[in-house]
C-alpha cells in the first residue's frame, strides 16, 4: 500500500500534512484512549514537550524512524509478572498512569506487542531481591497499553525515567527509557534523549503520560 499524506491543515502547524498515521491514532482514540487515561488526554506524542528549548519529540509519520534505543542499565530482571499495575499494598509516591501505542515502521497498531517496565521506587531504589515496581503487558487489538505506576524517584547521576523493553511478535526487542519533560536534571543526565519524553499532565493528586513507540514488527505493517 502506497504511503500517502492528507493535505490538510494540522491543528499543531499550519499547512502542515496530517499522515495516515495521525487519522489511524484518531479513530483509536475514540475507543481507547479514554478509557486507558480518563478521558481529555493529549494523543500520546503529538504534542510539543513543556521543555520549550528542546526539539520537539517526532511524530511517527509514515516511514518515520524507530522510538530510539538506550541502555538496559544494571537493574533489569527477567520473568517480571504480567499486570498493568505495579502497584502493591504500601507503594509511596505520586500515581502515574502511562498510556499509548505501539506502531510498526508505517505507522500499522501492532497488537500483542511485548513491555516490559521496571523502574525505581519514590526514593530513587529498584528491587533487586523481587519484582517491586516491575511487570510486563500486551497491547490489545488497538496496539494499545496502559500502565499504572507512580513517578520515579531521583538517584545520583540520573534524571526521572521509566525502563521499557518492547517487542512485537516475533521480531527484536527495543530497549528503551522515557522521560519526564520539565526536570532539572534532563539538561545534565547525559542518557537524556528529548525524543523519548512523554508527554505529562496533572490530573489532581496523580500524574497521566502518553507516548507511542515504533518498533520493527515485521510483515505488512513493518
Amino acid at each position: 500500500m502506497a504511503d500517502e499524506h492528507i493535505h490538510t491543515h494540522d491543528t499543531e502547524a499550519e499547512g502542515r500534512p496530517v499522515s495516515r498515521k495521525t487519522l489511524l491514532k484518531a479513530t483509536l482514540v475514540a475507543v481507547s484512549l479514554p478509557a486507558l487515561l480518563g478521558g481529555g488526554a493529549a494523543l500520546a506524542r503529538d504534542r510539543r514537550p513543556s521543555d520549550a528549548p528542546l526539539a520537539p519529540t517526532p511524530f511517527c509519520d509514515d516511514g518515520d524512524d524507530p522510538t530510539p534505543p538506550q541502555t538496559e542499565g544494571p537493574y533489569f530482571k527477567p520473568r517480571s509478572p504480567e499486570r498493568v499495575s505495579l502497584l502493591e499494598p504500601g507503594t509511596r509516591g505520586t500515581r502515574l498512569t502511562v498510556g499509548g501505542y505501539v506502531f510498526g515502521l508505517t505507522c500499522q497498531p501492532v497488537a500483542h506487542a511485548l513491555l516490559d517496565f521496571w523502574q525505581a521506587d519514590d526514593a530513587g531504589a529498584y528491587d533487586n531481591r523481587g519484582f517491586r515496581l516491575r511487570g510486563h503487558q500486551y497491547t490489545d487489538a488497538r496496539g494499545a497499553f496502559t500502565l499504572t505506576t507512580i513517578v520515579p524517584g531521583l538517584y545520583p547521576g540520573r534524571t526521572r525515567h521509566l525502563h521499557v523493553k518492547v517487542q512485537a511478535p516475533g521480531r527484536p526487542v527495543l530497549t528503551t527509557q522515557l522521560y519526564f519533560p520539565g526536570e532539572p536534571r534532563n539538561h545534565t543526565d547525559p542518557l537524556f534523549n528529548a525524543a523519548l519524553l512523554m508527554n505529562v499532565r496533572q490530573a489532581g493528586p496523580a500524574k497521566q503520560a502518553t507516548f507511542d513507540f515504533v518498533v520493527d514488527s515485521g510483515g505488512p505493517g513493518r
